[in-house]
Parts: structure tokens; sequence; C-alpha cells
């Protein structure tokens, strides 16, 4: 009961994207509610008091201005690398600098509306199998594109669900999925999932969006504002 009320955990925090969706601009640092988006996730994940260690990944180009962002922010827990050529690469080289941490969450920077709650619910959720990913009902009808834009199937909606971060991990069950990882994978779930662990759904949220296009970014802008406002 001791790992319930200190549970241990080290967050990887990836933002090593290039910004090809966003005209070149790195997002990270683009101003979202009086900070740069990258503090938003950041922040939260520092003031909670279980989580020991937060390594930011990312790309080389931003380490400097990274760790300006880390000492005006006063971020005593992070410790900044630089990324790979792929989100799982980023992923991978933030591992490395894990430390005697059982629990290890992975965030996209991106994803800049997280709370506490979303990460104690998604420890809460990774002790039934070593494994838990955030995520959503699709509202949705999709489609399988079965070729030349030719529908192939209607999926069934009532089943599916849109994965977000925070995705949450026993460290021995990350460490040894990105050791034995050959495919190439969009998320960390898939990463588990090749070596046939079981991967637990809770509930995500539907603000928790990951900004990749100018739109995405106007909207962040648009939930930033409401955000301040109920606090």
């Amino acid at each position: 009961m001791r790992e319930r009320s200190n549970p241990k955990l080290g967050v990887v925090i990836v933002a090593a994207g290039g910004g090809q969706r966003m005209g070149g601009i790195n997002k990270s640092f683009a101003h979202l509610g009086g900070k740069p988006l990258l503090a938003w996730a950041v922040d939260t994940c520092h003031r909670c008091s279980f989580v020991q260690q937060i390594v930011l990944v990312l790309n080389g180009k931003a380490l400097t201005r990274g760790q300006r962002l880390k000492e005006e922010r006063g971020w005593s827990k992070v410790v900044i690398c630089s990324g790979g050529a792929r989100r799982q690469d980023s992923v991978r080289e933030g591992l490395k600098l894990i430390k005697h941490c059982v629990w290890v969450m992975i965030h996209d920077g991106a994803c800049t509306f997280l709370t506490v709650g979303l990460m104690e619910n998604g420890l809460e959720a990774a002790r039934k199998t070593g494994a838990a990913v955030a995520a959503v009902p699709v509202k949705d009808t999709i489609k399988l594109d079965a070729g030349e834009r030719l529908i192939g199937e209607t999926l069934q909606r009532d089943r599916l669900w849109a994965a977000q971060t925070p995705q949450i991990f026993s460290f021995d069950v990350i460490t040894k999925a990105y050791e034995n990882l050959a495919a190439e994978v969009t998320d960390d779930a898939a990463a588990v999932e090749h070596l046939g662990y079981k991967v637990k759904l809770y509930m995500g949220d539907y603000n928790n969006i990951k900004v990749t296009t100018p739109e995405d970014l106007a909207l962040a802008r648009v939930i930033a504002g409401k955000w301040k406002e109920g606090k």
C-alpha cells in the first residue's frame, strides 16, 4: 500500500517534432493562454507530488530554448534530452533517462490540457494490467477506405475509442517493449501490444486535444480561455 501513496512516477514528455504541419513553427513554444504551449503539460506534471522525474524530449534545434524555459519556470524535476527521427525514437531516448521509478507516464507535449486527475486515473487503471491509455469514445461514424476512396466497411462506432496521452505503464513493461520494438508505431500502447500485453483503456478528456495544425492551436486558445475562467 506504500506504493499507492507514493507510486514513484517518471514522466517522459515528447515534444521533438519538426512542426511541418504548423508551417515550420515550433508549436511547443507557441503562445497559449499567457505561457508557451509546452509549459501547460510540464507545469501540471511538475506540481504533482507523486511525479519523481520529468524527461523533456526536444528536437536538437530547441534544446537551448528548452533549457532557458526550464530555468525561467523553475522546473527542478526536469531533465532535457534530444529526440530522434521518429516519435518512437524520441520516446526511447527519454526512457533511457528514467531512474528509480516504478511507473512511467508518456505524454505528448502538444496535448496541452493534461490534468492531475487524468494522471491519477491512469495510474489506477495501469495497476490492473501494467499498461493503461487515456482515450475517448469516437463520436463520428468511421468509414474504412477499401482503396481509391471507396468505402469498404462502416466500423461499429460503439467499440471505437480515440487514443490520447497520457499513457501509463509499469517501468518493466514499457522498457521491455521499446527494447524489443522492431515495427513502426504511432503510440506507446502499440509498442506494448506487440509484446502481447493487455492495455487498459480509461476515460480521457475531449478537451485534451493534440495541437498539430494551426486550426488545433486556434481551438486550444479557446479552451485555454475557458480553462482559466473556470479556475
